[in-house]
This record gives structure tokens, C-alpha cells and sequence, in this order.
């Protein structure tokens, strides 16, 4: 058990990012904020709006956001406290293995591929659906067959159901494209994405102006259709209505899953390694990008629910659609077309993302270093684990309906979260004199709220979630024990000590 519960010293880590394998520091608090705001506005206000309100809430979508928000926050503050002790690619993985030891370091790591792949995949099949509404603006159509994944779950009967389509073609092309983007180099992906943002940002301003002049309050009664709650514990409903399938119904079940819009602030710190200053820049990032955007979704989400009826919201193109049924074709364009350059950063930073954590995960040897930690020696990216996670993140997204990979995405990221809050509070009591240029506030208070308000969230999920994560993590002990384990440098360094001990033991004897 002490093998396992290994635990990297700080000065190591800060070692480490030495060398041929670091990666280059171009980014700074602006940037970073950038990355924030790419990831974050896009998949929560042009598609996780539609199937929450129309499935799970109503109106009262507007109160899942703040609730989403608030725990998103505790969480943020202790990421923010991380990210400015230990600067360096991983994310949550690097502070689970500074702090609780190398079994949880791998199963924080694990949770947070499937967080980043099923999260890519799930902005991938958003992008698809308003690529098809842009085109289908000026009379393009691509075949069903090549537009949708090949069954979808219908929340009415709560079975799987054949659509008759072969594969979400559009979800394919995208990912790879962002994939040969994001093997050129950090500089231009960033760059790319600030443009994109600026875009996106102004097209959400313009939701909020122009719907508010075609809200009509009736569409807000009743408020909350399903209930203030929807608390479930493995398929058991403790609190609130269920939905045909045994899902919880309500606001806090909504919150669930509109969750998954806010990981762009984790996204901030997995690239602590290539800021300019990730000690100031790092926090100043992941905290402005987070306010920001919940400001914004909270008004998005108030006008979309105005504007149109709650059960006539489209699910695979809420905002754009609600502007046709309200009569404004022009608002349509501007909004597809800002809502797939917004989807389009929210994937860029995803996908950015992604191959960090494999890169920091393969410096430990927990997977083969010659794959996932190689870096290209002139774009100075992890190119092969780049290739790989557009492969995957294209054929999922392709091939497994929206509703499924939604909730699959925020179970995951909802237990980064808690093992983070965990590790603040142990490192304050383990490491108090260690430098911390930022602290998370009212300690123990914000670490402690963010752990409770997270497992909240998780119970609000549909018990086959916990079935997906158990499983997952199953997959995980199997690779861990059968690789990771063994090939861990930590391990490796033991075994050095352990054979130069027995050497010295001998030649003293002799």
C-alpha cells in the first residue's frame, strides 16, 4: 500500500519540465483566459441548453446554470491554489500525485481521458448539427444517412432507438481537421482560438440583445415543469420526478448535466506548463474565464427560455432554431455561423488538452513514454497522442448519439473535481509552509463546498453513469497493474535503491 500511495515531491515535478521533453512558454494571463473562454462558451450555450430545458428542467434552466456555477467556482479557487504551486502539464493528475499518492494520480489521470475524450466527442456531434442548420441555409443538404449517429436514446419510452443513419460524417471531418491544427504548434492554436473567441463573444451578445426583445414571460410559466430537485442514487430517486427511462427530472438534474459547459476553466490549468508566468497567470486565467462565462450563460439561458415554449426548444440546435420559430432568418445566420466558430474553439481546447494529460501521465511511465510522451522536435507539441485523440474523439462522436455522451462526460469531470478539493485540503495540512502565490479563500470552507456540491451533482445523474464510470475505472486498474505499476519511475527508482542497498550490503560483508 506505500508503494502505491507514492507520493512526487514538488521539487521533482518542477525538475522535470527541464529539458528536451518540456514544452514551450508562450502563453500568457490574456491567452490563458482565452483558452478559458474557448473552452467554456460554445457546447453549454448553443447545444446543452436544448436537451436540458427541453428533457429536464424548463425554465428553470436558468437556476441550473447558477447551481452548475457555484460549484464550478469552489472547484475553480482550488485549481486556481494547484496550478500556482506546481506549474506544470497535467492538470488535476500532477496535484493527485504531488498529494495523494501515485494510485490516486492514476485514477484522477484516467478519469480525465475519458473526461476530454467523451467531452471532444460530444462538441464534435454539436459542430455537426450546426454545420448541417449553416448550410442548410443556402439550400445544402447533406444525406441523413451520413448526418446522424446510428441510434440516439429517446427519452419518452427510455430504450435505445435506430435512426437509419450510418455515421455522423461532418463530427469526423472536424475532429480531424482541429487535430492537424493542433500538431503545428501551441502559438498558432492559440492564436486561432483568440479569434475565435472574439467572434463567438460577440455572437452571444447579440443573443442576449436582440432575443430579449422577443421574450414573452408567459414562456416561463410554469417555472420549473419538473420540480426544483432530481436527486437519484443508483437509479433510486430520492428527491423529485423520474423520467420514463428512472432518470431524475428537475433543476439540480439539469445542473448535472449542463455541468459539462464549464470545464473549460480545467482546460486552463493543464497548460500551467506553457505559461508565461503560470504562478500569476495560471489563477488570473482560470477565475476571470469562469466569472465570465457564467454571466453569460445565465443570460443565454434567461432569454432561449423566453423566447420559445420549453418543449419546442430544439435539442441539436436550441439557440439558432429559436430564432427561425421567432421569425428572424438573419439572426439564424449570424448565430449558426457564430455558434460553430464557438463549438469549433470549445473542440480546439479540448483536443489541446487531451494529449497534456497522456504527455504527463507517460513522464511517469504509468504509459509507454516513446508514444505518449513523445514530443516533436520541431512543432514541440505531443503529436502521436494529438493524431490518436482526434481518431477517437471522430469516431466517437460519429457513431455514439449526443445524450449519452453528455452525461458520460460530466460524471467524469464531477470526480476530477472532488479528488481536487481533496487534495487541497490534505496538501494545506501535510505541506503548510509550502508556497502557495495564490490560496484558495475561507479555507476550509471552499474546499470542503466544493467536494459536497460536486458529489450533489453526481447523485443528480442517471445511475447507468456510475455504471459507465465503474466500468471505466475497471478498465483502468487493469492497465495500471498490468503497466503502469511496474514501469512507474517511482518504481523503477525503488528497485535502483533497493539494488544499490544489497549491493552495498555485499561488499560490506565481503
Amino acid at each position: 500500500m506505500k508503494k502505491l500511495l507514492a507520493k512526487k515531491s514538488i521539487s521533482v515535478l518542477l525538475e522535470e519540465m527541464e529539458g528536451e521533453h518540456r514544452l514551450r512558454r508562450v502563453l500568457g494571463p490574456v491567452a490563458l483566459t482565452s483558452l478559458g473562454v474557448g473552452a467554456i462558451i460554445g457546447t453549454g450555450i448553443f447545444v446543452l441548453t436544448g436537451i436540458a430545458s427541453h428533457d429536464k428542467t424548463g425554465p428553470a434552466l436558468i437556476l441550473s446554470f447558477c447551481a452548475s456555477g457555484l460549484a464550478c467556482i469552489f472547484a475553480a479557487l482550488c485549481y486556481a491554489e494547484f496550478a500556482s504551486m506546481v506549474p506544470v502539464a497535467g492538470s488535476a493528475y500532477t496535484y493527485a500525485y504531488a498529494t495523494l499518492g501515485e494510485l490516486f494520480a492514476w485514477i484522477i489521470g484516467w478519469d480525465l481521458v475519458l473526461e476530454y475524450t467523451v467531452s471532444s466527442s460530444t462538441v464534435a456531434h454539436g459542430w455537426s448539427h450546426y454545420f448541417i442548420d449553416f448550410i442548410g441555409i443556402f439550400g445544402v443538404r447533406i444525406p441523413e444517412a451520413l448526418s446522424h449517429a446510428p441510434f440516439d436514446y429517446n427519452p419518452a419510452t427510455g430504450l435505445l432507438a435506430s435512426t437509419g443513419a450510418l455515421m455522423d460524417l461532418p463530427a469526423i471531418c472536424i475532429a480531424a481537421v482541429l487535430a492537424i491544427v493542433l500538431v503545428i504548434g501551441i502559438r498558432e492554436s492559440a492564436t486561432f482560438n483568440a479569434g475565435m473567441v472574439m467572434v463567438k463573444l460577440a455572437i452571444v451578445v447579440l443573443v442576449i440583445v436582440v432575443g430579449a426583445f422577443y421574450v414573452k414571460p408567459e414562456n416561463w410559466h410554469p417555472f420549473a415543469p419538473y420540480g426544483y430537485t432530481g436527486i437519484s442514487f443508483f437509479g433510486h430517486t430520492l428527491f423529485g420526478q423520474t423520467g420514463k427511462g428512472g432518470e431524475p427530472l428537475g433543476m439540480l438534474a439539469g445542473a448535472a448535466v449542463v455541468f459539462f459547459a464549464y470545464i473549460g476553466f480545467d482546460s486552463v490549468s493543464t497548460h500551467a506548463e506553457e505559461a508565461k508566468n503560470p504562478k500569476r497567470d495560471v489563477p488570473i486565467g482560470i477565475i476571470c474565464s469562469l466569472i465570465l462565462c457564467t454571466v453569460l450563460y445565465i443570460a443565454v439561458s434567461t432569454v432561449l427560455t423566453g423566447m420559445v415554449p420549453y418543449n419546442k426548444i430544439n435539442i441539436d440546435a436550441p439557440v439558432s432554431d429559436a430564432f427561425k420559430q421567432v421569425g428572424l432568418p438573419w439572426a439564424q445566420f449570424l448565430v449558426s455561423l457564430g455558434a460553430l466558430t464557438g463549438i469549433t474553439s470549445v473542440l480546439l481546447v479540448l483536443m489541446l488538452s487531451q494529449p497534456r494529460v497522456l504527455l504527463a501521465m507517460a513522464r511517469d511511465g504509468l504509459l509507454p513514454k516513446s508514444f505518449f510522451g513523445s514530443v516533436h522536435h520541431r512543432f514541440r507539441t505531443p503529436w502521436k497522442s494529438t493524431i490518436v485523440t482526434g481518431i477517437v474523439v471522430g469516431l466517437m462522436a460519429a457513431f455514439i448519439p449526443l445524450r449519452i455522451l453528455a452525461e458520460l462526460v460530466n460524471i467524469g469531470t464531477l470526480l476530477a473535481f472532488v479528488i481536487v478539493c481533496l487534495a487541497v485540503l490534505v496538501v494545506r495540512i501535510t505541506h503548510p509552509d509550502q508556497p502557495r502565490p495564490f490560496r484558495a479563500p475561507l479555507w476550509p470552507f471552499v474546499p470542503i463546498a466544493g467536494v459536497l456540491s460536486c458529489l450533489l451533482l453526481m447523485f443528480s445523474l442517471p445511475s447507468e453513469n456510475w455504471w459507465r464510470l465503474i466500468i471505466w475505472l475497471l478498465i483502468g486498474f487493469v492497465i495500471y497493474f498490468a503497466y503502469g505499476r511496474s514501469h512507474s519511475l517511482l518504481a523503477l527508482q525503488r528497485r535502483n535503491n533497493q539494488q544499490k542497498s544489497r549491493s552495498n550490503s555485499s561488499a560490506l560483508s565481503k
